[in-house]
């Protein structure tokens, strides 16, 4: 073998990192794996965890899972670090927070309904989005929110029945 790079036996290969699961986490793995559905990567990132419990090397994991080392590391870092939800599950992704109050919703339909701001045809997602957060109705909001939130009160601002005139 020339050089001897990467293999078990001669030279580079970095030694297991010593990786153990709390016994109730062990037990919590079995129940993912073994209870309701879930998603790929929380099986996934499940079953790499159990073979590092059980003293297999990231590469050695990564030639069962199909995961790079890197990426099982990073699930076992982040096990340490935060615990099992941390590293089955991913964290919630930055935006804008769900607008959930009646409250919230009110102004925004009420805006959507009236006639569109100055230079504009007609009210489209982006620009309801845009107005909301201009207007103060709140501090932000996604256009998602904003795409259901005509469809979740039956309303089409962008028909001319749907205005309110003043």
């Amino acid at each position: 073998m020339r050089g001897g790079h990467g293999s078990k036996h001669g030279g580079m290969a970095r030694p297991p990192l010593p990786f153990q699961l709390k016994p109730k986490d062990a037990k919590e793995l079995d129940d993912v794996l073994h209870g309701r559905v879930q998603q790929v990567r929380v099986v996934l990132r499940a079953l790499a965890l159990l073979h590092l419990h059980r003293g297999s090397s990231a590469p050695e994991v990564a030639r069962l899972v199909p995961l790079t080392p890197q990426a099982i590391r990073k699930i076992a870092h982040r096990y340490s670090a935060g615990g099992l939800a941390s590293a089955l599950y991913d964290r919630p992704c930055p935006g804008a927070a769900e607008i959930s109050a009646p409250a919230e919703k009110q102004p925004i339909v009420t805006m959507a309904c009236s006639d569109p701001p100055p230079g504009a045809v007609r009210w489209t997602v982006r620009l309801i989005a845009q107005e909301a957060v201009k207007r103060r109705l709140v501090p932000r909001v996604g256009r998602e929110t904003v795409r259901v939130l005509p469809q979740s009160h039956d309303l089409k601002p962008w028909r001319e029945g749907n205005v309110v005139r003043g």
